[in-house]
């Protein structure tokens, strides 16, 4: 039986090893916590969640929703636990964090051919016939030393933000409301904190100037778009965050019948329904000034915290430098990379390209070509950013439709009256063809 070391137990490891125990290799697990944990962990359990609950859009016409879509095909451990454990979020898939760290934790004790060991890898593992480093975005800083030293000034890092969470009885019901944008999901999946223009104002002015948390010299660096603290993006323009995460378009305030001037949304972080994060508040401001700023929201004037929002490192390769597109090191073929250390960006991105490092790892084992998704798929489209050396500054990317070449007829000019929902349609069902008559073929025989 083949061996095959899996550095990491967070999103993109444990599907990595649950793909590669379920074909017949030996793998060992090595995942640091409780012997050490990063600066964004708590929990012991594995595939933590340290940001948002959701993983996003549910609806197979959206990327996030096609990417889970392939992901199931592929048969995803992450994809599948979530959907047991799912909470109430419109149109997208959320779950209880809790539970679904514990539910791919089961998962992962349940193969014989895992075992898992508890304990901080500062070195390459040897003595395998391949190595894959799944140490996530916060990799410790032994490991992260190490990997510096095999590939040079190629390591970037940059911040990532986490939103607050809040207690459900402690949001005044007074001065809010439930409904899903546009009527999208149920009509209790997000609860609504409007504010009208004087109080968006007041609340403006009190986000930029407020107080931001220090942060130690080996965690500064850039901040990523796709994470952006809300006080930063307030920086930008009076009205930026209207029509960022606090933009009232497709909702209606019931006590005024009309569109509030600005709005915060609530989401479920747990099955009960007894917290809720504030979507989009990604932020670094100092905990007690959070609850003074975002205690200017009318309907959190009296909130309770369970958790602050806190700014954390995330590391990342200059993939299309040190990486070949099978996701191994250039000059070491038996060493993978897999998840956000690899400059893709979120949860399912990050669960994805551990399953496609497990299919590249197999395909090496077997002195197989390696195997290259279509571009006209979501993982193909990921796969390519990952090669990608025409961009100039290489920056993590998630699953947008702008991965994936046009439909025949946008090539040939023809768009016609199809409106984005239609085109987004026809490209996701163009994709899960190419699963049936090429993907699945392929990597089941190949």
């Amino acid at each position: 039986m083949r061996n095959v070391a899996v550095v990491g137990g967070g999103f993109a490891g444990t599907e990595c090893a649950c793909y590669l125990a379920d074909r017949g290799v030996s793998v060992t697990l090595y995942e640091m916590k409780p012997v050490r944990f990063s600066p964004a962990h708590r929990s012991e359990a594995l595939c933590e969640l340290v940001c948002s609950n959701s993983f996003k859009a549910s609806r197979v016409g959206s990327a996030a929703g096609l990417l889970k879509a392939e992901m199931r095909l592929l048969g995803s451990v992450t994809v599948e636990t979530a959907l047991g454990c799912s909470v109430p979020a419109g149109g997208a898939l959320a779950v209880d964090r809790a539970a679904f760290s514990r539910g791919v934790t089961e998962q992962v004790l349940s193969r014989a051919n895992i075992r898992l060991v508890r304990e901080e890898i500062a070195e390459i593992p040897t003595g395998f016939d391949a190595v894959v480093i799944a140490a996530g975005p916060l990799a410790s800083d032994a490991l992260t030393r190490t990997l510096r030293e095999r590939v040079g000034d190629a390591f970037l890092s940059f911040y990532d933000a986490a939103a607050p969470v809040v207690e459900a009885s402690s949001v005044d019901m007074a001065h809010a409301f439930c409904q899903s944008r546009y009527d999208r999901g149920g009509e209790d999946d997000y609860v609504n904190c409007p504010m009208d223009k004087a109080q968006y104002e007041a609340f403006y002015e009190a986000l930029v100037t407020a107080e931001t948390a220090a942060l130690h010299d080996f965690d500064k660096g850039a901040v990523y778009e796709g994470c952006m603290p809300v006080e930063v993006l307030a920086k930008r323009g009076h009205d930026a965050i209207r029509y960022g995460p606090l933009k009232p378009v497709g909702l209606v305030d019931p006590r005024t019948g009309h569109r509030p001037w600005a709005n915060v949304q609530l989401r479920r972080e747990n099955a009960a329904g007894t917290m809720y994060n504030l979507v989009g508040f990604q932020t670094n401001l100092k905990f007690s000034e959070q609850k003074r700023v975002f205690g200017m929201i009318p309907a959190l004037a009296e909130a309770e915290y369970v958790r602050y929002g806190v700014m954390h490192r995330n590391t990342f390769l200059n993939a299309p430098r040190v990486l070949e597109p099978d996701q191994s090191l250039k000059g070491c073929p038996s060493l993978f990379f897999a998840g956000q250390i690899t400059g893709v960006e979120g949860y399912m991105e990050s669960a994805s390209s551990g399953i496609t490092a497990a299919i590249h790892v197999l395909r090496y084992l077997a002195g197989k070509q390696r195997y290259v998704f279509p571009a006209e798929t979501m993982l193909g489209g990921l796969q390519r950013h990952l090669s990608d050396t025409v961009s100039r500054g290489y920056q993590p990317m998630g699953a947008a439709f702008g991965l994936l070449p046009p439909s025949e007829d946008a090539q040939n000019g023809k768009r016609g009256r199809k409106n984005k929902k239609e085109r987004y349609e026809e490209l996701a069902k163009r994709s899960l063809s190419l699963y049936e008559t090429t993907v699945l073929p392929e990597i089941n025989n190949g």
